[in-house]
């Protein structure tokens, strides 16, 4: 009777990353293309500064430095996962600049990578950025274009 009060929550994640929006079905990588793991987009990076597209935390940092998850106040968990197959680079050529549960806020710089050295390794620097926890997600709206890091809206998400 009183849902007409409660507002619906919406959060909208910036570009983690300077570079050209993919749909991630486009990604070559099943298990992000699938949707396996969640839905999102990717980018296709022209450099390697990864910053914070949410205000939130710092869930998890991979030991090899080539994904990182953060979860929003209101529990919406976002994975960046740096390149596609890069976990076999063993962090070569990946940076952290944060860690694990530190506080974030929109823009901060997480993470640098080498995407030249990562091509140069026989990986695609194409990054995906996924909701991993679709179930707390009610509409989500994916922008596309070129964006620069710290800018642009990439995700639109309402939640439930």
């Amino acid at each position: 009777m009183f849902n007409f009060f409660k507002k619906n929550k919406t959060i909208e994640l910036i570009s983690p990353m300077t570079g050209n929006l993919i749909p991630i079905e486009e990604v070559p990588d099943k298990v992000f293309s699938d949707k396996m793991i969640g839905d999102g987009v990717a980018i296709e990076p022209t450099d390697g500064k990864i910053v914070s597209p949410v205000d939130g935390t710092v869930a998890t940092i991979f030991p090899t430095n080539h994904a990182i998850g953060l979860v929003t106040k209101e529990g919406l968990e976002i994975l960046i996962h740096i390149g596609l197959d890069t976990v076999e680079l063993n962090g070569e050529g990946f940076s952290r600049l944060t860690k694990k549960d530190a506080k974030v806020k929109k823009g901060d710089l997480l993470m640098e990578f080498d995407p030249k050295l990562v091509e140069a390794k026989g990986k695609s620097p194409i990054t995906p950025i996924i909701i991993t926890n679709m179930d707390k997600v009610k509409k989500l709206e994916k922008m596309s274009g070129e964006v620069e890091k710290g800018n642009q809206i990439i995700l639109t998400i309402e939640l439930n």
